[in-house]
């Protein structure tokens, strides 16, 4: 059961933190980052910087496209993160933005694009109401210990 629109990108919404950068330059520097929509052949080092500045980038890497936002509408990582459900991608456990939370970040976004999604999520959102108190009833302290700083 999943959302029937498609999108093309993933967006990940990091920890701003001198500690966490480091770590998500390490985590994309093997996947070739580039700026998404630059000409090719411009310089360009994957390299955020420790202070307020550029927060988010959109990238095209060799698996795909990918933003990687230091904040989005609905705030930032730590703000976010109580919203946030396990889900499994790729052999690990990754926090995702509940249902709900989703669609109030895609209203206070405003972009067309969004507002086309947000009926089929709300829709979704119904369906699985009662399995989401099940999944968010389960969080464990363990499960937030290893998702701090991402």
């Amino acid at each position: 059961m999943g959302r029937h629109g498609l999108t093309f990108d993933l967006d990940v919404v990091y920890k701003r933190s001198p500690d966490n950068y480091p770590r998500l330059v390490a985590a994309l520097e093997n996947i070739d980052p580039y700026l998404r929509g630059a000409p090719s052949g411009l310089p360009f080092r994957w390299m955020p910087r420790r202070s307020p500045g550029a927060w988010n980038f959109t990238l095209i890497t060799r698996l795909g496209a990918i933003d990687i936002l230091g904040e989005i509408a609905g705030g930032e990582y730590d703000e976010l993160f109580p919203y946030a459900v396990p889900k499994e991608a790729f052999g690990i456990q990754v926090p995702c933005l509940r249902l709900d939370k989703l669609i109030e970040v895609k209203r206070a976004a405003g972009r067309p694009k969004d507002y086309e999604a947000i009926s089929e999520l709300e829709a979704l959102a119904g369906r699985t109401i009662s399995r989401r108190r099940l999944i968010i009833g389960s969080k464990s302290p363990a499960f937030r210990r290893s998702c701090r700083g991402l």
